[in-house]
This record gives structure tokens, sequence and C-alpha cells, in this order.
């Protein structure tokens, strides 16, 4: 069973930063996609990035494009997604999701698995 984990969320003040990680068990996370996600309150769940298995090569919702940074490191099993120059509009809960690919134009939503607790960023002065 494919199972994520993510962490780092917290309260940050507009314009800074935070990192949050993804962590895999039972699986080996370099053989899959990953994508990240976010929910904000009273809003629909929504892509914000993706990282390619075969090549790393990135994807990211415009919104994010410059502030966010996706990234893997397959020695910890662990996809980390480095957010900068934060805004009110980034707060919600992200998520991170195994897919077998990534597509260009809006992150999709994998067709198995299931979302996790996530981790909540508030984004607030």
């Amino acid at each position: 069973q494919l199972q994520l984990v993510e962490s780092g969320g917290g309260l940050v003040q507009p314009g800074g930063s935070l990192r949050l990680s993804c962590a895999a068990s039972g699986f080996t996370l370099d053989d899959y996609a990953i994508g990240w996600f976010r929910q904000a309150p009273g809003k629909e769940r929504e892509g914000v990035s993706c990282i390619r298995s075969s090549d790393g090569r990135t994807f990211y919702e415009d919104s994010v494009k410059g502030r966010f940074t996706i990234s893997r490191d397959n020695a910890k099993n662990t996809v980390y997604l480095e957010m900068n120059s934060l805004k009110p509009e980034d707060t919600g809960v992200y998520y991170c999701r195994a897919d077998y690919y990534c597509v260009t134009g809006p992150i999709r939503v994998p067709d198995f698995g299931s979302w996790g607790q996530g981790t909540q960023v508030t984004v607030s002065s």
C-alpha cells in the first residue's frame, strides 16, 4: 500500500518561507511521480506542483511559479516543496500523492491511492 505522510506546515507571515516534506513508506518513491495539492477553506482542492520520476522534470501551477520549488531526495525517500514569498492565498491544507506521470497543464489527481491527513499552511500577519 502506498503511504505518504505530509509534514512541515505551520503559521508564517506573508513573504515568509516553509518547506513541506512528503515521506513515503512501503514503496520506493522514485518509482512514481509525486504531486502536491492544496485545499483552501471553502474551495476545491487544486494541484500545485508535480515532479516526474523518470527525469525529475517539474511542473507548477501558474500562481506558484517562481515561488515554489519541488524536489526529491531518493536516499531519504522524500519529496519536498520549498515555498517562498508566501501569500495569504497560499493558505490551506497541503497534500501529496503518488502518480504514474505528471502532465502539462493542471496537475492531475491520480486515479489510485487516497488522500492523507495533509499539513496545514497558514499565511497571515
